[in-house]
């Protein structure tokens, strides 16, 4: 068995995706069983800046970047992979993810968003809702994380979404 202790964490990026009515997208994943919900994340490619990593998982994951970064979480978010995923997720090199995350605007249309894009597809549906709401849904090993990083998440985006909307919308 592996020592988790000995393993780094992988560098990764989170996108709390927002629409203009201040809705959070939110998706399901293909991967874990029991109905598992997440805003898109990835890892960060070697020699790739986070914003670059958050655009590009974000096209890969959802098949648009039709997005603008609003905020930028300051410090890194890390959390580790529960027991029976050690050594087989993440391919097996790491004990978890340490995560940059970023608040962005979305300012595409609902009919731009594709999760049949990748293959296999990481996400099967999705919607927009309430940040709070999020809370309320299965997120698996990450409900702890996402129940520190929403409020901070929503207040980033309450912040910066006035400036936002009114300059997407002209």
């Amino acid at each position: 068995m592996t020592d988790p202790m000995t393993l780094p964490y992988r560098p990764n990026v989170g996108i709390a995706l927002f629409n203009r009515d201040g809705k959070l997208f939110i998706a399901r994943r293909t991967d874990l069983p029991g109905d598992v919900w997440q805003c898109p994340q990835g890892g960060i490619d070697e020699g790739e800046t986070s914003q670059v990593a958050a655009l590009r998982e974000m096209g890969e994951e959802i098949g648009t970047r039709n997005a603008r970064i609003l905020a930028e979480r300051s410090g890194w978010l890390s959390y580790d992979l529960p027991p029976d995923l050690i050594g087989k997720a993440l391919g097996g090199r790491f004990r978890g993810q340490t995560q940059k995350w970023f608040v962005m605007g979305y300012e595409g249309q609902d009919s731009d968003i594709r999760l049949d894009l990748q293959d296999p597809p990481e996400f099967d549906a999705w919607e927009w809702v309430e940040p709070q709401a999020v809370l309320k849904r299965n997120l698996g090993f990450k409900k702890a994380l996402y129940a520190d990083l929403i409020p901070e998440l929503a207040a980033l985006f309450q912040a910066a979404a006035r400036d936002w909307v009114r300059t997407s919308r002209a």
